[in-house]
C-alpha cells in the first residue's frame, strides 16, 4: 500500500490512524519480533518525545554487555549491515556531554531500551515545540536509548532539511540532506558510543519498508512499517480514504 498524503486530512483524523497504527506496531514487536526478555508498550508521557512505543527489558536481565539477545527474531549488524541508503556515525561533542540531561523513566522500574515516535504535525507546529523535540531526541540518545523516528510529513520552514537533519545538526556538520522528491523520513538511531544514524527518505506513492528498531548498540530487530501501516488504514473512516485514495 503507497504512503498517503496524510497534509490532506484533518489533525484529527491523522490522530486517529496514528492511535490504530502505534498499537498495531506495539503488537508486532510483542507478538514474537522482540526476544522473550524485551516487551514494547505504549507510553502515556505527553509532549515533544513522550513517545508513542517504549521498548523495556525486564529489570532483572543483565544490562549492556550480555553480549546476546535470546529469543524473538534479532540481527547482529556485522552480519546483517541495515539496508538504508543513507548512514552515518558521530562522537558527542563536549558541549553535549556536558548538559544537564531529561532523564526518561517508566513506572514498571524496567529497563528502558529504545523509542519509537511517529511524527505529527503538531511536532513542527512551532519552533520552540521542534526545538524541545530534537533537544529530547538527542538527550535521549545520550542517555543510551536507541530511537526510530517516524516521519511521513514533508519539512516545513521549522526543519527545512527534515527531521533527521535537524536532529544530526546535533552531532556533525554534514548531516545529508534529503533527496530531491523524497521529503518523507524514516530514521533508526544506534545509541552507543558511538552514534549511529540509518535513514530512509521516502516519497508519498512509496511502500513503506521494513526499519531497524536497535536493542543494543549492534543488534536490531526489523519493525514491520507496511504490515502495521495497511492493518492500521483498514480502520480509517470511508470519508476520509476516499479522499486519501
Amino acid at each position: 500500500m503507497p504512503i498517503h498524503d496524510w497534509t490532506r486530512v484533518t489533525a484529527g483524523t491523522w490522530h486517529d490512524f496514528h492511535l490504530a497504527w502505534i498499537t498495531e506496531i506495539r503488537n508486532a514487536l510483542n507478538d514474537g519480533l522482540l526476544p522473550h526478555d524485551y516487551y514494547a508498550q505504549a507510553e502515556q508521557i505527553a509532549g515533544p518525545l513522550g513517545p508513542d512505543v517504549l521498548t523495556l527489558q525486564e529489570s532483572q536481565v543483565p544490562s549492556e554487555g550480555s553480549g546476546s539477545v535470546p529469543g524473538g527474531i534479532a540481527a547482529v549488524v556485522a552480519e546483517t549491515p541495515p539496508r538504508t541508503r543513507i548512514s552515518a556515525e558521530a562522537t558527542m561533542n563536549d558541549y553535549v556531554l556536558k548538559r544537564r540531561t531529561l532523564v526518561i523513566r517508566h513506572a514498571s522500574g524496567d529497563r528502558i531500551i529504545a523509542l519509537l515516535e511517529v511524527i505529527s504535525p503538531g511536532n513542527k507546529s512551532a519552533r520552540h515545540v521542534l526545538r524541545s523535540f530534537v533537544e529530547k531526541a538527542v538527550e535521549s540518545l545520550y542517555r543510551g536509548y536507541h530511537l526510530l523516528i517516524i516521519d511521513l510529513f514533508p519539512p516545513g520552514p521549522r526543519d527545512p532539511h527534515g527531521i533527521h537533519a535537524a536532529i544530526w545538526a546535533e552531532f556533525s556538520d554534514d548531516a545529508e540532506p534529503l533527496p530531491p522528491g523524497e521529503p518523507l523520513t524514516l530514521a533508526a538511531y544506534s545509541a552507543g558510543t558511538v552514534k549511529r544514524a540509518y535513514v530512509e527518505p521516502m516519497a508519498v506513492g512509496r511502500e513503506l519498508i521494513d526499519m531497524r528498531l536497535f536493542l543494543e548498540p549492534d543488534v536490531y530487530v526489523n519493525v514491520p512499517l507496511e504490515a502495521t501501516y495497511q492493518a492500521a488504514y483498514r480502520g480509517v473512516p470511508r470519508r476520509w480514504r476516499d479522499l486519501l485514495d
